[in-house]
């Protein structure tokens, strides 16, 4: 229950000085962030199953090579270990 509280709080956007504009380029970008407008957008028109398949195998594809890339980066800017070369003097 407070989790779905703290979801509804996080997409409230607050309007002030009845500035809409700049309170829909907030919740606009919300949206984006969470993915809806992707969802959206790929609602409009009917997918076919093959052109499903391929876009979730290209996503997942790109999740573990982005997730591989972001690991080795983080290895490689390290600088705070003991020894930041291990097996070099």
């Amino acid at each position: 229950m407070y989790i779905r509280h703290m979801r509804f709080v996080a997409r409230t956007v607050l309007i002030k000085d009845n500035n809409v504009e700049d309170g829909l380029k907030v919740l606009n970008r919300i949206m984006s962030d969470e993915g809806f407008i992707d969802i959206y957008r790929r609602n409009l028109y009917y997918e076919k199953p093959f052109q499903m398949r391929r876009r979730v195998n290209y996503e997942r594809a790109k999740a573990i090579y982005n997730e591989d890339m972001t690991r080795k980066m983080k290895l490689i800017m390290r600088t705070n270990r003991v020894n930041p070369w291990i097996g070099c003097l």
